[in-house]
């Protein structure tokens, strides 16, 4: 089996036979859109991965963790700041459930056995965290983390933290579906798109129609 065909942190699961979770959230009785903060990482890599979602409305970088006046690229990457990069995920959830988002989370989007960094980004600002912004989103990620440590799914111990939220911060203009936009800039190329791809081999039933 090739690695790319395996979850980040050395899991011995193939990304189509990862776990699906079994714990989910109720959904919204009115109907309405709802979100999820979660940060993997650089946020370029995790927006390019949700935004190909059916039932995911929009995906907005930006951060969160910390305080207004350092919610900025530059400050946030001193690794001095509280800060995630993180995405807002908008999402249907008649269409898409929170559990399948962090089930993607966990299967493609990132490695969540590595301690503030992804790969060669390191810092406070890159781990793997989940901000909730109720008492369903907690609990549906702490059932679904401890899900995944029974099942023995990664080599490593899940250090994903769960952080309430405080506020989201919308990034700058120029970060926003950078992929999108980059798909040939280097780093795009070397770290995003086979996360893209992985996404499109291996939950090609989640994906919107083109």
């Amino acid at each position: 089996m090739k690695l790319s065909d395996l979850f980040a942190g050395d899991s011995g699961f193939p990304a189509d036979q990862f776990p699906d979770p079994a714990i989910d959230a109720p959904a919204d009785p009115t109907g309405g859109p709802q979100s999820i903060i979660l940060g993997g990482g650089c946020f370029w890599c995790t927006e390019a991965v949700f935004a190909k979602l059916d039932g995911v409305i929009t995906v907005v970088s930006g951060y969160a963790g910390g305080t207004a006046d350092s919610a900025n690229y530059q400050a946030v990457c001193s690794g001095m700041t509280d800060h995630a990069e993180v995405i807002r995920v908008r999402y249907d959830a008649d269409r898409i459930t929170l559990g399948q988002l962090l089930k993607v989370f966990f299967a493609v989007a990132h490695d969540p056995t590595q301690l503030n960094r992804q790969g060669n980004d390191m810092g406070r600002q890159y781990r793997s965290s989940i901000f909730y912004a109720s008492v369903d989103q907690e609990r549906v990620a702490a059932a679904y983390i401890q899900q995944l440590k029974d099942a023995k799914v990664f080599d490593q111990p899940i250090v994903t933290t769960l952080e309430p939220l405080e506020q989201f911060f919308e990034a700058e203009a120029y970060h926003q579906e950078f992929v999108a936009r980059n798909p040939h800039q280097p780093y795009v190329a070397a770290v995003a798109m086979p996360k893209v791809k992985k996404l499109e081999k291996s939950f090609a039933d989640k994906l919107k129609r083109s």
